[in-house]
Order: C-alpha cells, then sequence, then structure tokens
C-alpha cells in the first residue's frame, strides 16, 4: 500500500521554512534599524576623533562596517541565522564597551557620555528584537514522522529564549550599575592649590600633576582662553586651582578664567588637561590623538 500525502506536504517537510507574520516582519526591520542606528553612532565618533586612538580606532572601524552590512543583510534576509547573527554582533559591541567603560580596553579608559548611553540601550534593545526574531516559534507544517525533530528544535528555541532574556537583563543591570559608577570629568570649582611636577614618562620630561598623571595642551587652545567645554571636558578634564611653585619646572605657570569663573592653571600660555583614558600615572596614552575637536599633545617641560 502506497502512502500518500496532501499536495505539498513533503515539500513543506523538507524545508526550514517558519512563521514569519507582520509582527515579526516588522520586529526585523526594527532590528535592522537598530543595527545602522549603532553603526552610525560609531561612525560618528570614529571621523571625530576615535581613529587617532590606537587599536580603538580599528576596532571602531570594524564595528561601523560589521553593523551597516548586518543591518542590510537583516533587513533583505528572513533568516534566523542572519538576525542571530545580528544580535550577537550587538551583544559583543555592547560587551566591549563596558569592559572599557569599567577597566579599559587597549590602553583606552571610556568615561559616562551621553553618545555611549544612547548606544548601549540601542544595543540592548537591538539584541532582545533580533534575539526574538531568530528563536521565533516554528511553523507546525511537518508530518507525523518527522514530529520527533521538530519537537526537539522546539524545546532548544525555548531555551534558547531564556538565555537571550537573561543575557538582555544581565545586560541592563551591568549598563545600569557601570554608568552609575564610571568616572566623569573633574568639577573642581577651584581655589585650591595645584602642584605641577615634571617626571619623565617613556624616556621624556613631560609635566604631571601631583598623582603623577601626565598633563596635556589642547592645540584649539590660546594663552588667553581654554575651548575645551562638555563633552571635551569630560574626557580631558581641566587642571583647575591655583598652581605652587613647580617641582622641577622651567617654564611659567599662570592660569586662564573659564567661562564659569573657574581658573584653569596654563603652563607657558597653555591651558593645562589630564585625560581619563590614562589608568595610572606614568601613561600618556593621550598625546598626539586627535580627539573631540583637535589635536591633544603631553605637555613636555621643555616645549
Amino acid at each position: 500500500m502506497k502512502l500518500r500525502f496532501p499536495s505539498g506536504t513533503l515539500a513543506r517537510s523538507t524545508s526550514d521554512q517558519v512563521h514569519s507574520p507582520t509582527g515579526w516582519r516588522l520586529g526585523r526591520f526594527f532590528g535592522g534599524a537598530l543595527l545602522f542606528v549603532t553603526g552610525a553612532i560609531h561612525l560618528d565618533l570614529y571621523l571625530t576623533g576615535y581613529q587617532t586612538i590606537p587599536t580603538i580606532g580599528w576596532l571602531f572601524l570594524f564595528q561601523v562596517i560589521g553593523a551597516f552590512t548586518l543591518a542590510f543583510a537583516v533587513m533583505v534576509a528572513n533568516s534566523r541565522m542572519v538576525a542571530a547573527a545580528g544580535a550577537g554582533f550587538l551583544m559583543s559591541t555592547l560587551v566591549g564597551y563596558l569592559v572599557s567603560l569599567r577597566v579599559g580596553l587597549f590602553g583606552f579608559r571610556e568615561i559616562r557620555t551621553s553618545a555611549g548611553i544612547l548606544a548601549g540601550v540601542i544595543e540592548i534593545v537591538g539584541f532582545a528584537v533580533l534575539a526574538s526574531f531568530a528563536l521565533r516559534p516554528y511553523r507546525p507544517v511537518a508530518p507525523v514522522r518527522d514530529r520527533q525533530p521538530l519537537l526537539n528544535r522546539r524545546v532548544m528555541t525555548l531555551a534558547g529564549r531564556w538565555v537571550a532574556v537573561a543575557l538582555t537583563v544581565q545586560a541592563a543591570v551591568t549598563l545600569g550599575l557601570l554608568l552609575s559608577t564610571a568616572r566623569v570629568s573633574s568639577t573642581s570649582s577651584g581655589g585650591s592649590v595645584v602642584i605641577v611636577k615634571a617626571v619623565e614618562v617613556h624616556g621624556v620630561e613631560v609635566l604631571t600633576n601631583a598623582r603623577g598623571y601626565t598633563l596635556y595642551w589642547f592645540a584649539h587652545d590660546s594663552s588667553s582662553a581654554s575651548h575645551c567645554y562638555g563633552t571635551c571636558a569630560e574626557y580631558w578634564p581641566p587642571v583647575l586651582g591655583t598652581p605652587s611653585t613647580g617641582v622641577g619646572v622651567t617654564g611659567s605657570l599662570a592660569t586662564v578664567k573659564r567661562h564659569n569663573g573657574a581658573l584653569q592653571v596654563t603652563y607657558d600660555g597653555h591651558p593645562l588637561y589630564t585625560y581619563v583614558g590614562d589608568a595610572s600615572p606614568g601613561e600618556a596614552s593621550g598625546n598626539h590623538v586627535n580627539l573631540n575637536g583637535g589635536w591633544w599633545y603631553e605637555m613636555k617641560e621643555s616645549n
């Protein structure tokens, strides 16, 4: 006796067709759009200075290319695997940001900024959306003899959903905790005595503060004005206060008034800053970096 199946049943059972109503399709497009947005944020950061940061610049370029490529692929292909790749890419980008925010990455230490917060939230939401699409229910079209593999696939999908939920919650909590404790710029109102020292860093005599952190100057500044405010001042905290007699310093120490009235220490006419990317005394990772609107250089004792 020959077994007969309704027309098209066998063909459907041997394929990996999935149920894709309008809601899932819109979710896929939304996930692709979030990939595009995070790529655009990283592109803006890359073009405005991150390209000059060793290793980090190349990672940002890779992130931009990967985000735009996956965004296009997610929107074009109705594929679980492509959506899963997009979700994994967003989560890996977020992990990199969290590591940089907490302990630093390749010598670079991130701080809490509006762009970083926005990108972090987008990456969490994008991961949840694309993971949901990749783990959406399968369409029950298989014949009776294929129900066991289909059941196993459903069990794995259900387990995957719980893992995705756990990762989403963990990422959101971690981002919130790290942002609440992330380093921010110095907000000293001035009036304190600032000690400036001449110290050898990597074979060069540079100026440091009392704690040994390298001091920098900004190419856009002048002897009468500082031009680093807002986000710039978050990455490059100005040295505020009244300078004491420098230790081993031969140049002229003075001050310039900032917009809020605080006094910023200058050396030979250059307003001084520290750099949040320096995780410990003796580092000079901000030297010769084009970031936050211009070039930055370590303040050499004999400039």
